[in-house]
């Protein structure tokens, strides 16, 4: 998917993940209602699916007539391509990882809440990932471009598929956030979380108003990651997020949370994450951009 996506066909990879959606709702039906098979048959039709999606996939690929065709006589390891996405993708692996293990941190400051809260948060966590999805394709879209226009010495059009992608994520940030935080109430009973829940609910709209409403900054965040990475910079925006991401919620958690243990103070830690790696990505950007475009001019 990602290749066809850099290739500039985000449509192909769009219908082959839909058809595997539906064929995994199709069979998770039959396994678990007809066949009795439960948690195994839940695990046995996303593998199919899976395995559908990724066939479709590298047939779309061995149809094509570029640089991305796929043959399978072609296949194997290319050490000057190898190195480079090695020196990009473990980066970005460390960065996850160490994401995972902040976010554990987290999940526990939130269990102590009780029961009910961790209900509501767990609710409102959903609906954040909807509009995360909308906002994480502009990631996708930076690294795409920039990674294009970076390759074709094209440095005009680098810096402005940053500013497009910026206008864009912030855009559907916003109302997309707004949207979920007063059609919260709402989107809550969908998960059997009403307003006679008062500790659930007021924690879930709680986590909204302080997630939600300024999810923008959190989608402007990811552009300059994936704009870092599309210049073949992947080590920074790592160090980055870790310092301003993962480092900080820890060292919030243990200081300033501990002293103000209530819900919003734990909750506010995410936009001002947010907002710091942004400004701190955004800087590394444009110096990176004036490093290359600086080594393109002295090459001419």
């Amino acid at each position: 998917a990602s290749v066809l996506r850099a290739a500039g066909d985000s449509k192909s990879p769009l219908i082959y993940l839909s058809i595997a959606g539906v064929i995994n709702v199709l069979l998770n039906l039959f396994f678990v209602i007809v066949l009795d098979m439960n948690v195994a048959g839940v695990a046995l039709a996303t593998t199919i699916s899976q395995g559908i999606s990724a066939a479709l996939m590298i047939v779309a690929l061995m149809r094509r007539t570029d640089g991305c065709r796929f043959t399978f006589k072609m296949m194997r390891f290319y050490k000057p391509q190898l190195i480079k996405m090695i020196r990009i993708g473990i980066p970005a692996g460390i960065q996850g990882s160490i994401f995972s293990f902040s976010n554990t941190i987290i999940q526990s400051s939130i269990n102590s809440f009780g029961a009910a809260a961790l209900s509501g948060s767990s609710a409102s966590s959903n609906i954040e990932s909807y509009v995360y999805m909308c906002l994480y394709s502009f990631n996708q879209s930076a690294v795409t471009f920039i990674g294009q226009n970076q390759g074709a010495r094209k440095f005009d059009r680098v810096r402005r598929s940053l500013w497009v992608c910026l206008a864009c994520v912030a855009t559907v940030g916003i109302v997309g956030g707004v949207v979920a935080y007063f059609f919260g109430p709402e989107l809550l009973s969908l998960f059997s979380i009403s307003r006679s829940d008062t500790v659930a609910f007021t924690h879930a709209m709680t986590r909204l108003g302080f997630i939600c409403l300024p999810y923008f900054l959190c989608g402007i965040m990811d552009v300059t990651t994936g704009a870092l990475r599309g210049m073949g910079s992947s080590a920074v925006p790592m160090i980055i997020s870790i310092v301003g991401i993962c480092a900080f919620r820890v060292i919030w958690n243990y200081t300033i949370f501990d002293t103000y243990p209530t819900p919003e103070c734990l909750y506010v830690s995410f936009p001002i994450s947010w907002a710091i790696t942004f400004v701190c990505q955004f800087i590394a950007f444009f110096i990176v951009y004036r490093k290359h475009r600086k080594s393109e001019l002295f090459d001419a």
